[in-house]
């Protein structure tokens, strides 16, 4: 008794365990997991945190430059003393000087401004580019998971065609026993079976190689317990009917559409940054600067008695004025406005402003040439899902015929008016009919998710 609560107490606990292991992925996790963990997209991720750095860095421009500057000049020889402003012959001295400057542009023909506005379009044009690899990595999960489903929902028509011909073939070796059937049948039927053997094995082989797919999509570690979700699909009689212009109006708001779109905003911007280069540019400028010269030396002060504890003006060699008070004494604060008027610049401006009209034409064909291929990828989807449409209908009638003439030969072989080749015939046909509408089925859903796709609608199952 002991043990026995024992093993139920290790049972509980490792039933969490087991649990995990056996997650199963729907469409949406799998979709959720591959924008998280990709990392193609989080290479594109990166790229817009360094143009959020460029544009932040864009707007700091219009703040001033402030920097301080301190500098220790030693001269013999001839040299002016900026104290006194003398000219001093083979003497000695040492000059410091300090000061703190700032700098910074009134107007530069709004430039910065504009490359303010352009790195804000070069922002959106990269989360817009995020955004596309996101739509597509979804697309291509979509019809990966849609394989799998197709996949497993063959090798189960398959194991069910081979219990069916299982069934079939005991039931001749009874006829042949009873001298009904001729062992020929039994033979057939067998060799059917076998067949039915190797189709099972096929399903088996597509339905790992699907889920395998799907796996390295999610960048997922191989794992043969694998699982996905497979949920109810809707009622594929009815579609409605799908009107192109408002598909096309919907999916204007796509990245791809979108991207184009900040491109000539960019574009127009980098055209309004050529022309600021024509216009003059005004700077202010402002500092506050001070020196020490130790070459006005004291002349008459008698030598003082070494203390043992040395000042600032004994480590620069003494002078007439202390340290601190010549700094005080020299300071010299300043303000000044530049303007620089461009006159003549080798055609560089003019030249800018020629490439970067072009490149405003560029950018209004490109958004035309996206919004053209668009219009064909809409127009092609709404045809595709029509097709599917008709295609599934047509195949689900066909699988009714075929097991309406099935059921008719398995009867008529039954009682032995019918030979095992003709029993053979119409169990592939029926096989094949069924593979068809299934394919025709999971075909026509995805071509539904990618008319949702165009009109904005997330992909779900």
């Amino acid at each position: 008794m002991k043990y026995r609560s024992f093993y139920l107490l290790l049972l509980v606990l490792l039933l969490p365990l087991s649990a995990t292991g056996q997650q199963t992925w729907s469409l949406e996790e799998c979709i959720r997991y591959a924008w998280e963990n990709n990392l193609t997209i989080k290479q594109q991720e990166l790229g817009v945190a360094q143009t959020e750095n460029t544009l932040f860095q864009s707007k700091m421009a219009f703040g001033p430059s402030v920097s301080a500057r301190i500098s220790e000049n030693v001269n013999w020889g001839q040299s002016v003393d900026l104290s006194t402003l003398t000219i001093l012959n083979h003497v000695r001295s040492s000059n410091t000087g300090m000061g703190i400057y700032a700098d910074m542009d009134l107007f530069t023909g709004l430039q910065r401004l504009n490359t303010v506005k352009q790195e804000k379009s070069k922002l959106s044009i990269a989360i817009q580019e995020v955004q596309k690899l996101r739509n597509e990595i979804s697309i291509e999960i979509t019809r990966s998971y849609l394989n799998v489903l197709l996949a497993g929902e063959i090798l189960d028509a398959a194991r069910q065609s081979r219990e069916s011909v299982a069934e079939q073939c005991e039931r001749t070796r009874k006829l042949v026993d009873a001298g009904s059937q001729p062992l020929s049948a039994l033979l057939e039927v067998e060799s059917q079976l076998a067949t039915e053997d190797l189709q099972v094995v096929e399903a088996q082989n597509n339905l790992r190689t699907y889920n395998l797919v799907l796996q390295q999509l999610l960048d997922l570690p191989t794992d043969a317990n694998f699982q996905i979700v497979k949920p109810q699909i809707g009622d594929l009689h009815e579609m409605d009917p799908v009107s192109v212009d408002e598909l096309f109006y919907a999916s204007r708001e796509l990245p791809q559409i979108k991207k184009t779109e900040y491109t000539l905003e960019q574009r127009q911007h980098e055209l309004a940054i050529a022309q600021g280069g024509r216009y003059p540019r005004l700077s202010l400028s402002l500092g506050y600067a001070s020196f020490y010269s130790d070459a006005n030396r004291k002349k008459d002060e008698e030598p003082t008695e070494d203390t043992g504890s040395g000042s600032i003006d004994d480590l620069l060699g003494g002078s007439s004025a202390g340290f601190w008070d010549q700094l005080k004494n020299n300071n010299n604060p300043s303000i000044g406005l530049s303007l620089t008027i461009p006159i003549f610049n080798k055609w560089q401006v003019s030249t800018n402003v020629k490439n970067a009209s072009l490149g405003v034409e560029m950018a209004e064909l490109e958004m035309k040439n996206a919004q053209q291929l668009l219009m064909k990828e809409v127009q092609q989807a709404a045809n595709d899902a029509t097709s599917t449409y008709l295609r599934v209908q047509a195949t689900e009638r066909n699988v009714k015929a075929m097991e309406e003439s099935f059921r008719y030969v398995q009867q008529k072989f039954d009682i032995g008016m019918l030979n095992g080749t003709d029993y053979i015939v119409s169990k592939t046909n029926l096989f094949k009919a069924e593979s068809n509408y299934l394919q025709a089925k999971y075909e026509h859903v995805f071509k539904l998710k990618i008319l949702d796709f165009y009109k904005g609608i997330p992909i779900t199952l």
